[in-house]
């Protein structure tokens, strides 16, 4: 019996998408602990650069090999079991008695988190509905912004009320009950699937993909602060030829009848290859510019970090509400609401650089919190069908390794945006006040959202194809059936009424 043709119990979205809740909040808060940490374990400035950036870099080598597994143990199994890692590792973080060991702490909880996340996107395109779909995406872009705006709004209240006296563990150790509360209810809500054929796991192309990802990530993490020495620019340049090699013994892999980590089939349709751009330049832009203005309002304003989190409030709050409009109109208007809500974005931006650049400090306040909530808008807009689209079509036997793939793509370009976006902010800082840095900073995030929208629109006529008569595809399988091996040419799960394939048995 397909999990489709099962109603949807109620508590399973809000089940789910809390671990993506508890990935972006642990992402996040710990930036505003960063002080306390200095001050009660005596960190040094690489052991809080490790803090952060061990989080970051074994989340996103993880990845693709979490969405795997998916596929091969169950989604539910590594939804289950990631999940009583990463509270786990939580608690590890909280106790940890040296710098060395929350480091080591936070590199566990980051892999922790790779398993548990790419279950999330692949229990939504396995297990819920194609009706309801459009909602499931426009709550799981809502809990993306959320989690980021209260990791610093709650991470503050944490601090400042010194919860039992914990100090800084609090941040870490309040994911104990949390966890152990969604333990117990996706215990009993998540459906148990059973599949026919499972991937087998490539272990070649776990290690060529994770060294290639990992000769990227750790300068692209680490050589700001370390003043861009030339190991990081060997470790960058050594990266390409790394990364090609894998993916050539993917392909060869594949060509023998394997089973590569990252497949190829998922790359051969337009729709999947473009919807991974578009979500690239959104998270390079987002994750760059949220760091320049976060970076703006504490180190140039002189702001708190809760006073600086409220900041945010405004997109968060329309965010949420644009959202959940937006999904509504998806079905109707279908890739014209996410580059609507791209202009806005990128109407958003345009104003906030001029501000920055016209009145500077005294009266960039006012500007940054009409701005960001105008923001908030269009990534509300955004948001629904920027997930949905790579992951619509995909067969749920693939669904694990695409979500992981999509999120690797997404942690990937939101290191690269604040390396790239932040780097620029650093260094217009070294000669200019921290208002005009942010501006020049903010003009690369306009770029940013500029090539977003015009991959958005090619990807809306890529979607708008028209599908030609039955006929043998170059590898063998007809349109109706290719959506069993890799993505369809269309975009169901944005709320098309008509589905090219039956729902397939999981």
């Amino acid at each position: 019996m397909s999990i489709l043709s099962r109603p949807l119990r109620p508590p399973l979205l809000p089940v789910i998408l809390a671990a993506f809740f508890m990935y972006g909040f642990d992402g996040n808060v710990v930036n505003v602990a960063l002080p306390a940490i200095r001050g009660g374990l005596g960190a040094g400035q690489a052991a809080l650069e490790l803090v952060v950036a061990g989080y970051v870099f074994s989340y996103a080598t993880g990845l693709v090999l979490g969405g795997r597994l998916g596929d091969i143990l169950g989604h539910r199994r590594m939804f289950l079991s990631g999940m009583a890692a990463f509270t786990l590792a939580s608690v590890l973080c909280g106790l940890a008695q040296s710098p060395t060991q929350l480091v080591l702490a936070r590199l566990f909880q980051g892999l922790t988190a790779a398993a548990m996340v790419p279950q999330v996107l692949a229990l939504i395109t396995t297990a819920v509905p194609a009706e309801g779909r459009p909602r499931a995406l426009a709550w799981f872009g809502v809990t993306g912004g959320l989690s980021g705006v209260c990791g610093q709004l709650l991470g503050g209240v944490l601090l400042d009320g010194d919860l039992l006296g914990l100090g800084w563990r609090a941040v870490f150790l309040v994911n104990l009950p949390v966890g152990l509360i969604v333990l117990a209810v996706a215990a009993t809500v998540l459906p148990r699937t059973t599949a026919g054929r499972r991937p087998a796991l490539d272990g070649i192309g776990v290690l060529a993909i994770s060294g290639s990802l990992a000769l990227a990530l750790v300068p692209l993490v680490l050589g700001r602060e370390a003043g861009w020495p030339l190991w990081a620019w060997a470790m960058l340049a050594a990266a390409v030829p790394a990364f090609l090699a894998a993916l050539r013994w993917e392909r060869r892999l594949a060509g023998r009848g394997g089973q590569p980590l990252l497949d190829p089939e998922l790359f051969r349709g337009r729709v999947f290859r473009t919807g991974l751009a578009v979500n690239a330049a959104f998270m390079a832009f987002f994750a760059g510019f949220v760091f320049v203005i976060s970076l703006t309002v504490q180190t140039g304003f002189g702001y708190s970090p809760l006073r600086s989190g409220l900041v945010f409030t405004p997109m968060a709050v329309l965010a949420m509400v644009a959202s959940l409009t937006g999904k509504r109109l998806i079905p109707r208007y279908g890739l014209r609401v996410p580059v609507v809500g791209g202009a806005v974005t990128a109407l958003s931006l345009l104003l906030t650089a001029l501000a920055l650049q016209t009145d500077g400090e005294r009266h960039a306040l006012p500007w940054l919190l009409s701005t960001m909530g105008l923001m908030g808008i269009g990534n509300g807009l955004v948001l629904p069908s920027l997930i949905g689209a790579p992951m619509a079509g995909i067969a749920p036997e693939r669904a694990g390794t695409a979500s992981g793939t999509l999120s690797t793509t997404q942690q990937f370009a939101a290191v690269t945006g604040v390396a790239t976006i932040g780097g620029t902010y650093f260094a217009v800082l070294d000669h200019h006040t921290h208002v005009t840095a942010a501006a020049a900073a903010t003009w690369l995030a306009l770029a940013a959202v500029l090539v977003m929208i015009a991959l958005t629109l090619r990807l809306s006529r890529a979607t708008k194809a028209p599908t030609p008569a039955p006929v043998p595809s170059p590898q063998g399988a007809t349109p109706a059936t290719a959506g069993r091996g890799a993505p369809v040419e269309r975009v169901p799960a944005l709320g098309a009424s008509v589905h090219p394939d039956p729902a397939p048995e999981v």
